[in-house]
């Protein structure tokens, strides 16, 4: 079925035989359609994103079809509208053309000539509300999907996980070791959310004094302590109506704990040198490499906090435990430092992905990102940037088969899931990808 049948045609024209045979030769052919006597009358009908498009008269009671034109199209500016003209009258047809008009037809005109620049706009209109659409989902996509790169069933989890807690204010505390991405998934929590118009405020609790940590966060008012020569806006009131980020929250000295708390609690804080309560209007995500309950036991952090920050967990898997990904995020990183670097892409070959899959990523994906910038740069050639890392405790045979699981998926992926034109790929016969196949694990595969 044609996309652009299942739009409606708002036609406007005060002569009601007019508007009668002009509203029965759109539903003869197979259009949905509205006649309306004034433009007074369709205006509640006029809304962004509108499915259909509007046909009206230039000359009606009140309100004209010029008038109407410009209103349409300050509600919608890619709303098809389509003016019909008197006999003639080609000035008004080419003043209609200059303010956005999409066609016009000119009295008298057959139900065939209607019909026919009617079921243009509308195939026009349908294109426009597809392209919106696809879109809302690109823009998803490169919040998500291109941002935390990986198709692990890790990463997948992880990926669901922040969509769903994007939409709701609750606060989160990330979990993960140093390089997984805490800040980026941060981020993405925050772009994902209704505050992302909001500023996102991130703050490192082990990156600054402790003498001037209070009032970073907090702010300050002239005169609350020595050098505070001006009022100070602190963090928690820079992300109002947005997301504050405490980085590295195990670092955060004990007795600003205490009051990290009570705002928490109270979603109130005081500036220093101030005894007015301000609002505290801002998603609170923290983010930790470090086990804050054993912490807690240790009295090194308060538990109550943990609990208080802990609504939501998350946990970002180590890229140990996630390898498949590997080549994936490789290829992505290169190609990015290529591009920043102004060079040529240099061909990933199977010693460097062999290298890249045995290594343990003690730094993670941030590791990974310093090799693919090392590698485009001429630096790394496979072997003897990493030769004094420690290579992880698997095997020999383990570390072959991940990689070699990864060569199938890749070329099963290159031809579209198809097994036998994945083993024409690799050059091995159909019945030895198959033994591989069920040795190796579930793959994505067509029949």
């Amino acid at each position: 079925m044609n996309e652009s049948r299942e739009l409606e045609v708002l036609f406007v024209e005060d002569d009601p035989a007019v508007r009668l045979g002009s509203t029965q030769a759109l539903q003869l052919a197979g259009l949905r359609v509205s006649g309306f006597g004034s433009a007074e009358k369709v205006l509640d009908h006029l809304a962004p994103g509108l499915g259909g498009v509007l046909v009206t008269d230039v000359k009606l009671p009140g309100m004209d079809g010029l008038a109407l034109l410009s209103h349409a199209l300050k509600v919608d500016p890619a709303l098809p509208v389509i003016l019909v003209t008197g006999h003639g009258d080609i000035t008004m047809a080419v003043q209609a053309m200059r303010l956005g008009a999409y066609d016009f037809l000119e009295k008298p005109f057959s139900p065939e000539q209607l019909t026919e620049v009617v079921q243009r706009a509308l195939d026009k209109r349908a294109l426009s509300l597809e392209v919106d659409r696809l879109r809302g989902q690109l823009a998803s996509y490169e919040t998500i999907e291109a941002r935390l790169i990986g198709r692990s069933a890790a990463m997948q989890k992880l990926r669901r996980l922040v969509r769903d807690v994007a939409r709701s204010d609750a606060d989160v505390l990330i979990l993960g070791e140093t390089g997984t991405g805490k800040e980026l998934v941060a981020r993405c929590l925050h772009e994902g959310s209704r505050r992302r118009d909001g500023n996102f405020a991130a703050i490192n609790c082990g990156g600054m004094p402790e003498a001037l940590f209070e009032s970073e966060v907090f702010g300050h008012e002239a005169g609350a302590f020595t050098g505070a020569a001006k009022r100070r806006i602190g963090k928690i009131e820079h992300a109002h109506g947005g997301t504050l980020f405490l980085d590295e929250i195990e670092t955060m000295p004990m007795n600003l704990q205490v009051k990290m708390l009570r705002a928490l609690q109270e979603r109130q804080f005081e500036r220093l040198g101030s005894n007015e309560l301000r609002p505290m209007n801002s998603r609170v995500i923290a983010a930790t490499k470090a086990d804050l309950l054993a912490a807690a036991r240790e009295g090194r952090f308060r538990d109550d906090l943990y609990y208080r920050l802990g609504v939501v967990v998350l946990e970002l898997p180590p890229l140990r435990d996630r390898r498949d990904d590997i080549p994936l995020l490789f290829t992505h990183f290169a190609m990015q430092a290529a591009l920043r670097h102004e060079r040529e892409l240099p061909a990933v070959q199977a010693r460097h992905l062999e290298a890249l899959m045995a290594h343990a990523w003690p730094g993670n994906v941030r590791e990974l990102r310093n090799i693919a910038d090392r590698f485009v740069l001429g630096l790394w050639d496979g072997d003897a940037a990493m030769r004094d890392r420690p290579r992880g405790e698997r095997t020999l045979e383990e570390q072959m088969a991940q990689f070699e699981r990864y060569l199938i998926q890749e070329a099963l992926d290159a031809c579209d899931g198809s097994a036998a034109a994945a083993a024409e790929r690799l050059g091995v016969p159909r019945k030895t990808l198959y033994d591989k196949m069920r040795r190796l694990g579930p793959m994505k595969a067509a029949a």
